[in-house]
Parts: C-alpha cells; structure tokens; sequence
C-alpha cells in the first residue's frame, strides 16, 4: 500500500475495504490484482476515529462511520459519517453512530428496496433513522422513519456502537457501548424488545447469515449470539406487544408459525369489504402458505360471483402468488380451468417453463383436453408414467415409449399399451413389439400373448412379421410359436407359409400337423416333405403331376420314402 492502512474490514466473502488517511478502496479477489480507489474521505472524517465501513448488497451505496470527541467540553461521544452513492459519485456527511444496510421487500414490491437506517446519539437524545436509498419496483414509496431510542436513566452517557439488520425477521438489531442491545421493527421502526445483553463494550459484530441473528464478541473475549425464538415470537408480539399488524407482517417475512387466525379473520374482513387486491396480497404472502388453501380459492370464486362483470378475483389473487412464488397442485388446477376457458394456452406454457405451476396428473388430464403436448410435459414431470406413454401412443411417438420406460424404470403391462396401438397405428404396434422381444436382457413381453392379440384383431400380415422376428433365433422351446406361424398363414396366407417354409429358418415346428395343413392349402409338394405314414403318402402322391420332376427324383430315391414302405410291409 502507497499509504497506511488505519482500518480494514471484509464487506461479504470476496471483497475486502481499506480505509487510509485519505481514501477507501476495494479488493477483490475476483481478477484484480490491486486494490480500487472506491472515494476521497471527506474532511470532516480526518479527526475521526474509523470503527465501521459498511457496503450494501449490490454495491451501489457504501459507508464509513467514525467517532471523536466533542469540541464543548462535554466529553460526549461523537458520531460522523460518510455516506457515498457509486451512481452518482457523490459523499454525504451525516451524524451517526451505528448503520447498516437492508434489502426490504416494500408491500406489492416483487424487487427489494435497498433502506439505511443509522442511529445517532446526539444532545438532544438517540434516534433511530431508516429511509429509502434504492427503490425496489412498489408503487408505493418507503416512507422514511424516526423513531427515539430511550437509554436507561443508570446508562445516561450511552449511544450506539453498532447494528446489524436481520432482513430474514424485517428487524435492526443496535447495539450500545454499555452492552445494550435493541430489536426494533425495520419498516416501522417500532421497539420490539431490549435487554442489557453483556457488561463489556461489545467492539465487533456481524450478522449470523445461518439464524438470521446477531454475533458479537465483548472486550472480554466473549462471542455471544442473539437470535429471534421462531416458536414464540409471533405469540411475543400478540400478548406482550398486543400489536397484530406488526405480528402478521414478521409472521409473513419469517414464514413463522403462530399468525394463522389472526391472518385469517384480517383475510375476511379485507374480503367482505371489497379490496380484491389487498385480500389477494394478503393470502399470498401469508406465512407458510396459512391462506393458500381450497377456502381461499372458493371465496375468491364467490367474490367473482358478486361481482360478474369485474376481474376475476381468482386470476387477482394466482396473479400475485406468481410474482415471487409458485403455485401448488390446487391453485395450479384452478389457475389452468379459466385461463383454458378463455383460451389462453400459450399462457400455462409460459409458467411451466417458468416452473411456475406444481405438475399433477389431474392437471395434465385437464390440459390435455386443449394441448396434449404441454399435457405430455405436465405428465413427464409429475412422474406419470402411465399416462406418459399413452401420450406417447396417442401422438405416434411410438420409438420414446421403450427408451422412456427404462429411463425412469417403469415396467408397464405391455400387453394392453400393444392393444391400444394396434388400433391406432398397427405397423406401430409390430415395430414395439419387435422392439420388447429383441432386448439383451430377454423379452418384455410374452411372445404368444402378443401374438394372439394381434390375431384376434384379424392382424394376419403384423402378426407373421412379429412372429418371424420373434423365432428368428430358432430355439427348440418356440416349437409350438413356429408352427402357430405356419398354421395361420397355411390357412390364411398359402404362399406366405410357403416363402417362410422355403427360407428354411424354422425347424422345431409340428411337421405332421403343418404337412396336413399343406395337404388342405394344396401345397402337396411340402405336404410329401412333411408326411412320413404310407396312407399320407400314397393319398398326396397322386398329385405328382403337380410338383416338381427334380423333388420328386429325389423324393423317391431318399430313405423317408424306403422307410415308410418297408415299415408298411
């Protein structure tokens, strides 16, 4: 450093501040290889001693914060800062002893606002100050707060050190040098909650990111931790502060238990009276969902009712939710019934690429009355998969259906998907089929089953090409498969048994009952092949003029006809 450092501090987990006589500047550890000049001290920090620099979450707006001593002879503590805006690269001196920075959601804001607030104790007594430096996107502004901090009579010379804002709770923690510490309401300023929490001058603290609490350690070595009773706090502010208003909004922020009736009769007098948004608002922040229940959505649904001619009170009310939240299973449903109705598909697709809407299997079959791919995708990510592959049938996606199934590890009844298919799209259902029965692992499917599904539905040409890709392997087991195959199409199909029999793929099938099966379709050259008794022989024989000289050359001169003969006499 060209100059002295007189005080360094880490503003988050990346960046450290050093402050010299004259500057403070940044370093990252983010690329930089040395430090940045952030602003020039202003002259009336020179004679103060620096125990603070603070720098709020996005950066815009930084803050150093000395003490000196009075120049009237009182001994008083004085407080000076510099407060600096990066945007507009201008300081402001302000007397203050402790601040911090919050980032607060304001009421009907989805972007927070960036407040300060910094406490000052000065002749007159301490006050709490807490304005609005970065405006979220509310329409309404923060309107700024100041509020007295009353010291104990036995604490007369004592101000503040420092604070700490909770923005999990909405609440400042301020702590002073005798070891007081004050819980107030960061929107309203209000006094929650004050103790003498250590007898030594707390020198450090830092907020607890974990609990939402406080970290301090004591001049003697003391590291103590204050933090909000999540069980009790809301009951806290209701009995001992009788203050609702206040109970339902940290309720609201902390998603705290303990708020619930009175969120709920605050809901219905909001209702009753008319003030669709704030009702909606209301229901839609409520602490852990207390309000978002089929209850809610009915009394939306009678308010529209009242009033049939107004926005629908429902779409008011999901609108909201959707600003910062999703929706769950329930609301999704009711969300998708109206939008459908008014034919605004494009709208549902636009929150399910958001992950806006919690995907159910009712919700997919409510959708796919008007689009069935977004249907399919609503399936896919409730877990449906049943309903999955029927969408994939149904669309003819026929070659995702096994790769899908395996994907996920289901194990479908296979049979009945084949007999939903093999109406819609036969040559689809032969192409799955064939795909179940050629896996590594072994067939999917009974081979049989499928193949009598396929004949009852007078299928003949599907049923031989599955079966011919079923036995293609020729395994002593299928003896009964191979000839079902040559039995149908010899009845059905004569010159396909003939092209199968020629290719001379099949050798375990039934031989006497496929030769009488070829006597009947006149295919007497393969019915001699098949015979082996001498009455079957001499009775197809008398066709000879229809079959081949050559076969029969060989035919009379091979053993099975000497066989037959000497077995005969």
């Amino acid at each position: 450093m060209k100059a002295p450092v007189t005080y360094w501090k880490w503003i988050n987990e990346k960046t450290m501040a050093l402050v010299t006589a004259d500057a403070v500047m940044h370093w990252s550890m983010e690329g930089a290889s040395e430090p940045t000049k952030i602003f020039d001290r202003l002259p009336a920090m020179a004679s103060c001693q620096i125990i603070n620099y603070r720098a709020d979450a996005h950066a815009k707006w930084s803050l150093l914060t000395g003490i000196s001593q009075a120049t009237d002879g009182s001994g008083r503590i004085v407080g000076n800062m510099q407060l600096y805006s990066a945007e507009k690269g201008q300081s402001q001196s302000i007397e203050g002893h402790a601040a911090a920075f919050s980032q607060f959601l304001c009421p009907g804001a989805t972007e927070p606002s960036t407040l300060f607030a910094f406490a000052n104790k000065g002749i007159a007594g301490c006050k709490l100050h807490i304005l609005e430096v970065a405006k979220g996107n509310s329409a309404v502004p923060f309107s700024k707060k100041a509020v007295d901090i009353v010291m104990p009579a036995d604490a007369a010379n004592d101000f503040p050190v420092a604070m700490q804002v909770s923005d999990k709770y909405g609440v400042i923690f301020l702590v002073t040098k005798f070891g007081y510490l004050y819980v107030l309401d960061v929107e309203s300023g209000t006094l929650i909650f004050q103790n003498r929490i250590s007898t030594e001058t707390i020198f450090t603290t830092c907020l607890n990111s974990v609990s939402g609490g406080l970290l301090g350690i004591n001049r003697q070595g003391q590291v103590l931790h204050v933090q909000m009773d999540d069980n009790n706090v809301i009951k806290y502010l209701q009995g001992n502060l009788q203050n609702m208003d206040l109970a339902m909004k940290v309720a609201a922020r902390a998603k705290l238990p303990g708020a619930e009736q009175l969120y709920s009769a605050n809901f219905d007098q909001v209702l009753q009276s008319g003030d669709i948004a704030a009702a909606a608002e209301m229901a839609a922040r409520s602490p852990n969902g207390v309000l978002r229940t089929p209850n809610t959505i009915n009394k939306f649904k009678a308010a529209a009712n009242k009033n049939p001619g107004a926005q629908n009170p429902l779409l008011i009310y999901f609108s909201k939710i959707l600003e910062d939240s999703t929706l769950n299973a329930v609301e999704s449903i009711e969300l998708a019934r109206p939008v459908l109705q008014q034919g605004k598909g494009a709208l549902l697709q636009k929150w399910f690429d958001e992950s806006k809407l919690e995907c159910s299997e009712d919700l997919g079959d409510l959708v796919k009355q008007a689009d069935a791919t977004l249907a399919l995708k609503i399936y896919n990510k409730a877990n449906c998969y049943g309903k999955v592959i029927a969408c994939f049938v149904e669309q003819q996606q026929y070659d995702k259906i096994l790769a899908y199934a395996q994907r996920v590890g289901y194990q479908p009844e296979w049979t009945g998907i084949l007999a939903n298919m093999a109406v819609l799209n036969p040559e689809g259902a032969v192409r799955l089929a064939q795909m179940l029965v050629n896996q590594d692992d072994g067939p999917k499917i009974d081979v049989a089953a499928v193949a009598d599904l396929f004949l009852q539905r007078n299928m003949l040409q599907q049923s031989t090409s599955f079966l011919l890709d079923a036995l293609k392997h020729n395994r002593p087991e299928e003896a009964a498969l191979q000839t079902k195959l040559l039995e149908i199409n010899l009845r059905a199909a004569p010159q396909v048994a003939e092209a199968i029999m020629s290719n001379g793929m099949l050798t375990y099938y039934d031989r006497p009952t496929v030769g009488s099966l070829c006597e009947r379709a006149g295919l007497h050259q393969r019915a001699l092949e098949h015979y082996t008794e001498l009455k079957d022989l001499k009775r197809v024989i008398v066709f000879s003029s229809q079959m081949s000289p050559d076969f029969l050359l060989e035919w009379f001169g091979s053993a099975r006809i000497l066989e037959s003969t000497l077995y005969s006499a």
